[in-house]
């Protein structure tokens, strides 16, 4: 619930974890770029010792999202993270939440998150302004990827939309750190994948005990798939493409987005249960690797 409120998809490394001579809470795992996420919990209105607490796990822990939760924020303390917000670089995010529980009726309590300070650029259905520095290749990217956003918001399915960049890709998280679902596109050879990327230094193995149920997965996608291994790096590939498809051609953009989303709910029903039970020990090589 907390990962759906920030935008954020979350899996838990460690509680209590140590930092120092301090623990800090929560500390978890964006899934999608592998960052630390610190999570800070204060049931009761917020005061400086949590402030300084904060900031210190965040050093110790070179965390890249800060997340502090609270019954309620004073004004000084808002202010604080709105400021941290301000003058960190654009790469580290410091979020404020209040939690309240409601009950409707005679159900159980459920706990419900009010953001009240986010990133500058936090906001749900908002693209980001194209910079004047973008070449018009970039900005093609940050234009097709603001429109694929778009339509996963208005699907508002399983796959959680990101914020789009100027770049020839995106990620989405599949529910563990080191796999990744990823869109991709080139505008000069014009075609557009979806892949299940596996990274780290156990892709190989976790890549070759999924390509034994191969015959099964590509059943269960209905096509074939490309099983790419990439060897000579800590990373391995398995998507789907489409090709023939023009990133210019504003009119075919619909169909191009909706075959992406389409291609990304399937991929993420058929690999997530898989990626979640994936253990390296099921990997057993051949004789000539063993070797090696």
């Amino acid at each position: 619930m907390l990962g759906d409120t920030i935008g954020v998809e979350l899996e838990v490394e460690a509680q209590e974890r140590n930092v120092g001579q301090f623990r800090a809470d929560i500390l978890c795992k964006d899934t999608v770029t592998d960052s630390w996420v610190l999570i800070e919990n204060q049931l009761e209105r917020t005061d400086h010792t949590h402030l300084g607490q904060l900031l210190t796990y965040a050093a110790g822990l070179e965390a890249v999202t800060v997340v502090w939760i609270a019954e309620r924020f004073t004004d000084e303390h808002r202010a604080a993270l709105d400021w941290l917000n301000e003058i960190t670089a654009e790469d580290l995010s410091f979020f404020g939440l209040e939690i309240e529980l409601w009950r409707i009726g005679d159900s159980p309590m459920a706990p419900k998150f009010n953001v009240v300070s986010h990133p500058n650029d936090w906001k749900k259905g908002v693209s980001p302004n194209p910079r004047n520095d973008l070449t018009p290749t970039q900005q093609l990217y940050l234009e097709y990827w603001t429109g694929l956003r778009d339509l996963l918001e208005q699907r508002d399915g399983v796959i959680k939309p990101v914020k789009p960049l100027p770049r020839n890709w995106m990620g989405f998280g599949i529910g563990r750190s080191k796999f990744r679902l990823d869109v991709s596109a080139s505008v000069r050879d014009k075609w557009i994948s979806v892949s299940l990327t596996l990274r780290g230094s156990d892709a190989k193995s976790h890549f070759n005990v999924l390509k034994q149920d191969r015959i099964d997965i590509e059943t269960a996608i209905g096509a074939e798939l490309e099983w790419e291994e990439k060897p000579e790096q800590k990373r391995s590939y398995i998507s789907r493409s489409l090709e023939d498809t023009d990133l210019e051609d504003r009119q075919d953009r619909d169909r191009q987005c909706q075959w992406l989303c389409e291609k990304l709910e399937t991929f993420h029903k058929v690999f997530s249960p898989r990626v979640k039970e994936l253990d390296v020990n099921d990997y057993i090589p051949d004789e000539n690797e063993t070797a090696e």
